[in-house]
C-alpha cells in the first residue's frame, strides 16, 4: 500500500506539478499526513524538488506557498523501440524530458537473435554518449517491439523482429547493461502510455489504441493501468479470428488488415505491373497510398475491405469497452477516405445504439522517437512505484 500510494503522489507531481501539497492530497484522494509523509522521504531522496511560488502565497500564514515538483536530474532511463526495418532509441531525464534520441535504419528481421540484441547496445552506448551521460548513470532501460511479449519473464514470445520464439530479451540485454533494471513490453503498450503522458489523451484514464503496423497492435487503458493478461502478456489484435475456418485454418485479423497483410495481398495484385519493383525496394506501402490516391480501383477495393475488416474489430471492442476515445495509428491510416471511410461507417453500423455516441475514433500520427519516449515513460512508471531508500537514486552532494 506504501509503494501504490508513493506512486500516486508521484504521478500527480509529474502531471501537475509544480504542484503544493494540500492539492496533491485532493486529487489523489489520500490524507494530509499520508501526503507529508510521502514527500518528505521523496525530498530526502531527492526524487521531487520545491519551489518557491512567490505570486502564490498560503492563505493561513500569508507566506509564499511551497511546491513541489520531479527532480529532472534523479535519474536517466533508456527507451528503445524495435520494428523490422529499425531501431529507435531515447534517452530521459526523470521528468521524461527528451535529452537524446537516434533511429537507425537495419532490416533487423533479416539477422540472427543475438547480433539483434549487440545492434540495440551499440544504439543504447550511442545515444547516451550523445545525451552527454556515463553509462553508469542509466539506471532503467526498456524495450518495446511488436508482437506476443511477456513482460513479467523479459521474454519475446513471438515477433516478427525475431527469427525464433521465447528470445530472452531483458535477460540479454541485462547481461550487457548489468546496472540497470532492464524490461520489454509490447510496443503498442508504450504508446499507449505515451498518449496518456505526454499526447492528446493526457486527460483520460480510459482509452484503447490500435496500430496497424507489421502487425496488429491493442493497448488498453483503464483507471489509469495498461490491461495485462497472464504473465503481464499484452493482447495481440492480429490474432483475433474474423472468419471461422472453411478448411484446416481460420482467418486472422492480421493476415488481412495488418501492414503485413496489405502489402501480401497489393505485391499480388501489382504482379508483372511497372508498380511491383516498389515492393523489392521496401516501398511497398508509399506505393499502395500513392496509387490509392491516384484511384487505382484494385486497391481501393484492397483498402476498403482493410477499413471493413478493422471497423469489425474496433465495433467489437467499444462494445466491450465503452472507450471515450479510440486512437488509430499507423502509414495506412494515411488512406484517409479509402480506408478510414469503410471503418467508419462499418463501426456506426455494428456499435449497439445505446453505444453509439460513446467512443471517438481519431488517427494519430507518431514519430519514432514517441514509442522510444513511451518505452522511457514506462521505465520510469517502474521507478516511481520503487520502494527508494533513504540513499535515493541520485548522488548526493558531498559534505562541506
Amino acid at each position: 500500500m506504501r509503494a501504490i500510494n508513493r506512486f500516486h503522489v508521484m504521478d500527480a507531481i509529474r502531471r501537475h506539478g509544480p504542484i503544493a501539497r494540500v492539492e496533491i492530497s485532493d486529487r489523489t484522494e489520500l490524507s494530509a499526513t499520508t501526503v507529508s509523509a510521502i514527500t518528505a522521504a521523496l525530498l530526502d531522496d531527492r526524487l521531487i524538488v520545491t519551489r518557491q511560488e512567490g505570486a502564490i502565497r498560503d492563505a493561513a500564514r500569508g507566506r509564499p506557498r511551497v511546491m513541489l515538483e520531479l527532480n529532472p536530474d534523479a535519474a536517466h532511463v533508456v527507451g528503445v523501440k524495435l520494428s523490422p526495418h529499425h531501431i529507435t532509441v531515447a534517452v530521459t531525464n526523470f521528468r521524461a524530458d527528451l535529452l537524446a534520441s537516434l533511429s537507425l535504419p537495419i532490416r533487423l528481421d533479416r539477422q540472427p537473435d543475438a547480433v539483434i540484441l549487440d545492434l540495440v547496445e551499440d544504439g543504447i552506448r550511442r545515444c547516451v554518449l550523445d545525451a552527454g551521460l556515463d553509462i553508469e548513470e542509466i539506471v532503467g532501460i526498456c524495450v518495446g517491439l511488436p508482437g506476443v511479449v511477456e513482460r513479467a519473464g523479459g521474454v519475446c514470445r513471438q515477433s516478427p523482429v525475431f527469427r525464433e520464439r521465447n528470445v530472452p530479451v531483458a535477460a540479454g540485454l541485462k547481461r550487457r547493461f548489468p546496472q540497470a533494471a532492464v524490461s520489454i513490453d509490447s510496443d503498442v503498450n508504450l504508446v499507449t502510455l505515451a498518449e496518456h503522458w505526454f499526447g492528446d489523451a493526457r486527460g483520460l484514464d480510459d482509452f484503447l489504441v490500435v496500430s496497424v503496423e507489421h502487425g496488429l497492435g491493442l493497448g488498453i487503458l483503464h483507471n489509469g493501468e495498461l490491461f495485462r493478461g497472464a504473465n503481464g502478456l499484452s493482447p495481440d489484435l492480429g490474432d483475433l479470428t474474423v472468419r471461422p475456418p472453411e478448411t484446416s485454418n481460420a482467418a486472422r485479423l492480421a493476415s488481412i488488415a495488418s501492414e503485413a497483410g496489405i502489402l501480401a495481398e497489393a505485391e499480388v495484385l501489382l504482379r508483372g505491373t511497372e508498380h511491383e519493383r516498389a515492393f523489392r525496394l521496401d516501398r511497398g506501402m508509399a506505393k499502395v497510398l500513392e496509387l490509392a490516391g491516384a484511384g487505382d480501383r484494385a486497391i481501393l477495393a484492397l483498402l476498403a475491405g482493410v477499413g471493413e475488416a478493422l471497423g469489425f474489430a474496433i465495433a467489437n471492442l467499444i462494445t466491450l469497452f465503452a472507450p471515450p476515445k479510440v486512437i488509430l495509428a499507423g502509414a495506412a491510416m494515411e488512406a484517409e477516405a479509402a480506408l478510414l471511410g469503410p471503418l467508419r461507417r462499418t463501426v456506426a453500423m455494428l456499435v449497439p445504439p445505446s453505444l453509439a455516441d460513446v467512443a471517438e475514433i481519431v488517427v494519430h500520427r507518431w514519430s519514432d522517437d514517441m514509442w522510444a519516449r513511451g518505452a522511457a515513460a514506462m521505465t520510469l512508471r517502474d521507478l516511481y512505484g520503487a520502494p527508494w531508500g533513504t540513499t535515493g537514486p541520485a548522488p548526493r552532494p558531498p559534505p562541506p
